[in-house]
């Protein structure tokens, strides 16, 4: 399904009834990187997928933006699907773009969820992104998967499946060799060098769930400090041994938090 913002088609997937979810892309991902959580997210809830401008098979863009206009594409988004209000789950970029659907729509958020989300692109962050793009211009696909893959799991994740992750390299290097992927992928990084919510996050009502994982050196849990600490309604949760793709080194319990977090009443316990 499609639907313009500001004259580029936007793609996006439904499925279910019930409380609606949206599910936030990380930075490389697009709708099919949910495939496995659809059934689970989509038995007892409305699950929307959303490709951010620039990802999956949303329209590519030509000019640099920031990941303020993507924050406007989800809630375009919620307009397009008549939703007054949804719990937001986001993981990495997606998480960013979530604290910013959330600063400026509060109105809009029921529930929030971050998964290995930080509220500000630190130096070391912004470094690495620069390399990614650095490297992405050579053109060569096999160099730019060395470079981005490995630090995105946990190591003893990344061995113990090593012939799931040398399928997925034999599936991502001719995708890492296309220099419009490429381009994409360039404005996608640029797109969050500026983001700093650090003084915002106060503004967030919503309940929130903050996600860290012990492993997680791209983005590591310090940054989830900041959040848990800068957000007043914030509930903290570490997983133990997994790295920055906490949905796939741990999907059970990825779908577990997401489900329960959304789900749950809101419960009182008075002394």
């Amino acid at each position: 399904m499609e639907f313009l913002f500001q004259g580029k088609k936007i793609h996006y997937k439904t499925f279910g009834e019930g409380k609606p979810i949206v599910l936030l892309n990380g930075i490389m991902m697009s709708i099919n990187s949910w495939a496995p959580f659809v059934e689970a997210l989509s038995a007892d809830n409305q699950l929307i997928l959303l490709d951010f401008l620039d990802q999956g098979h949303s329209q590519r863009m030509t000019e640099p933006y920031t990941q303020d206009l993507q924050a406007e594409v989800l809630n375009a988004l919620l307009e397009q699907l008549n939703l007054e209000r949804a719990s937001v789950a986001g993981i990495s970029y997606g998480g960013e773009v979530a604290i910013k659907f959330a600063i400026a729509h509060p109105e809009k958020l029921d529930r929030l969820l971050l998964f290995n989300t930080t509220a500000k692109t630190s130096d070391w962050l912004r470094d690495i992104g620069r390399g990614w793009n650095l490297v992405g211009q050579s053109g060569n696909g096999e160099a730019y998967y060395d470079i981005t893959i490995p630090v995105i799991y946990s190591s003893g994740f990344y061995q113990r499946e090593i012939e799931w992750m040398k399928r997925r390299e034999r599936q991502l290097i001719p995708v890492f060799s296309d220099a419009n992927w490429q381009a994409a992928m360039k404005r996608l990084v640029d797109s969050a060098e500026s983001h700093d919510c650090v003084k915002d996050l106060g503004k967030i009502a919503a309940p929130t769930l903050v996600v860290t994982c012990t492993e997680d050196t791209l983005v590591p849990r310090v940054e989830q400090d900041v959040l848990a600490k800068g957000i007043k309604n914030s509930y903290y949760v570490s997983v133990i041994g997994s790295g920055h793709a906490s949905m796939y080194e741990q999907p059970l319990l990825f779908a577990a938090l997401v489900l329960g977090f959304v789900n749950a009443c809101t419960t009182e316990f008075k002394i």
